[in-house]
């Protein structure tokens, strides 16, 4: 399967730098998914949950709390004001969750997109 390049940069540095199959983005107009190839495209990024598929078909999660996103058709670069990675390949994943939430709580926008993100976050001790 084709993948496509993604970086996740904040001022601080660094998130991801990889080769991924998909990418699900917040978008301040809703939820949007990203495959290779995909038409170029900017878009304001809102509080939410980046959804990564990984080209070793392995899937994470990255909590932003805004941001924007460029997209070209093997490129995803996602330039965003703060973020956790959420991955429990480290074994530290209570501790990314809980730095997660408190990311997204603090961030300036609705209520709902907060919840939802939050719930997003939750979800993964589910799984």
């Amino acid at each position: 399967m084709k993948t496509m390049k993604l970086e996740i940069v904040t001022p601080d540095g660094l998130i991801y730098d990889g080769d991924v199959k998909m990418v699900t983005l917040p978008g301040k107009e809703g939820e949007f998914g990203v495959l290779p190839d995909h038409a170029s495209l900017v878009s304001l990024l809102d509080t939410g949950v980046i959804t990564v598929e990984t080209a070793s078909n392995k899937e994470f999660m990255v909590a932003i709390n805004n941001g924007y996103v460029k997209v070209n058709e093997n490129k995803v670069s996602c330039i965003v004001d703060g973020a956790v990675l959420i991955s429990d390949e480290e074994g530290e994943l209570a501790e990314r969750m809980e730095e997660a939430k408190k990311l997204l709580r603090s961030a300036q926008t609705s209520d709902v997109a907060i919840a939802t993100a939050v719930g997003k976050v939750e979800s993964i001790k589910k799984s």
